[in-house]
């Protein structure tokens, strides 16, 4: 019986740093929305609209852009598009998310870039309208602009 008080005791210990841990950890940040559509002009590449998801964690943040009616006019490998998502910061600026991050594309099929990588602070506020996609491939860009306010928005970070 000596040999299990220990043992008890020592269960009892690390129950309770696990669970003091729990308590002092920090949460994980949260943006809200969490998604959010916008419809975007590519001139002579066509336009429609798109769906934006939002991620965070802490300070880093994500951005992923889907869409049906924006199509890409040939095949494109996974990871071969390099993207610039510029957004409109509430009270001036910029908001900028980069990635080369996409899925294998066969020619016609809606595009899907991102997770497009950025930084932001706890507060900001940032909305696609106005602002910009801006996509290259193969050595050709194609830039998609903003043509009406993001619904819902803006995106706020915590």
């Amino acid at each position: 019986m000596v040999r299990k008080r220990p043992l008890a005791l020592a269960a009892l210990v690390a129950g309770g740093l696990a669970t003091g841990a729990l308590v002092l950890a920090p949460t994980a940040a949260a943006v809200s929305p969490g998604s959010a559509t916008e419809v975007y002009d590519c001139g002579f590449y066509g336009g429609g609209e798109a769906t934006l998801t939002a991620t965070q964690n802490g300070t880093a943040a994500t951005m992923t852009l889907t869409s049906s009616e924006i199509t890409t006019p040939i095949g494109v490998g996974k990871d071969t598009i390099t993207t610039t998502l510029t957004m409109a910061r509430s009270g001036g600026g910029t908001l900028v998310f980069s990635g080369k991050r996409n899925p294998a594309m066969t020619a016609g099929s809606g595009v899907s870039v991102g997770p497009l990588a950025g930084t932001v602070s706890p507060g900001l506020s940032a909305s696609a309208h106005p602002g910009s996609v801006r996509m290259l491939v193969f050595g050709i860009t194609v830039t998609c602009t903003s043509t009406a306010a993001q619904t819902p928005g803006p995106f706020v970070f915590s």
